[in-house]
């Protein structure tokens, strides 16, 4: 099967792309391995005709938006999102009639129709320098999870912010006496929080708040958790993650010990496709992911104003 994918992968030109999060065997078949906003940034520099998309649907939308002259397929359809899911943009249209003249902040955990409706988009990453780089008087509305609007609200200190009450399914795993549970039982161990995960944003409002304790404590992305357990004197660390990201960061660093806050933070979503549904998409080219031109057009400006700020 993995020759009969390569060979593919030549004749159509394609790229395949997968999110860190997903099953091992998909990692290591993968052109490139990384976060969502990261992989269509990769498939935009690629030559390739055809982006295999193995990841969940959002994600496979926002690479068909910045690559519009590109072919985009998903090996599985119902490789959704929860947490994307929690606001449509009939709600969002209702919350801004609200709140007229509010300026609208979605995390890139949306789908296409409520990029649209918003003015900027944010990763965990950027979510403050976004709502920062906005007038301090300006009332805001950020969706859709509300862990990561409550830490921006922590950290800014604004009142102005409204948050949707959204939430990604994996959250409820994460609370605060299973982080100092698991790092009481392994004291020497650094705890890295990984901000590109949704399951995981309530982790960050827990440090924002002192409900964890701060030492040995780091918020860093993929590439930085690698770099970090390169140089760190540590030989164990406890990772506040989907698992899947473990397995890309055990074999950067085979000599160390990854351990995840929970065995079962682990998004069923993203361990759908298999190495099966990639022949057949390759293969049977499917199933394509498309935007409507003008819905693409106004998430793009959403995208393009997230990127600029960092």
């Amino acid at each position: 099967m993995l020759e009969e994918i390569n060979r593919l992968r030549r004749e159509r030109n394609a790229v395949i792309l997968a999110h860190n999060y997903q099953i091992p065997e998909i990692q290591d078949l993968a052109d490139f391995v990384g976060d969502s906003l990261g992989l269509s940034r990769a498939a935009a520099k690629s030559d390739s005709d055809l982006i295999v998309f193995c990841g969940v649907h959002f994600m496979a939308e926002t690479a068909a938006i910045l690559c519009p002259n590109k072919r985009v397929l998903i090996p599985d359809l119902d490789a959704g999102c929860s947490l994307a899911a929690s606001i449509t943009a009939e709600e969002l249209r209702a919350w801004k009639a609200e709140h007229p003249g509010a300026v609208v902040v979605s995390y890139v955990n949306t789908t296409a129709d409520v990029k649209a409706l918003t003015d900027y988009c944010c990763t965990s990453t950027n979510a403050v320098q976004v709502v920062e780089s906005i007038p301090a008087e300006q009332e805001i509305l950020f969706l859709p999870d509300m862990y990561l609007g409550s830490y921006v609200k922590k950290m800014t200190g604004r009142e102005n912010i409204h948050v949707w009450m959204g939430e990604c399914h994996v959250h409820a795993a994460l609370r605060p006496h299973d982080i100092n549970e698991k790092r009481a039982a392994h004291p020497a161990a650094d705890f890295l929080i990984h901000p590109e995960c949704g399951c995981v944003t309530s982790s960050m409002y827990h440090l924002a708040t002192q409900r964890i304790d701060p030492e040995h404590t780091v918020i860093l992305s993929t590439e930085g958790m690698i770099q970090f357990a390169e140089s760190s004197a540590a030989s164990e660390f406890i990772v506040a993650t989907e698992i899947g990201i473990l397995h890309r960061m055990q074999k950067a660093n085979p000599g160390k010990l990854f351990i995840p806050l929970r065995e079962d933070a682990s998004c069923r979503y993203m361990k759908m496709i298999t190495l099966e549904k990639v022949y057949h998409s390759l293969r049977d080219l499917t199933f394509e992911v498309t935007v409507n031109p003008d819905t693409a057009a106004k998430a793009r400006l959403a995208i393009e104003r997230m990127v600029a700020i960092g």
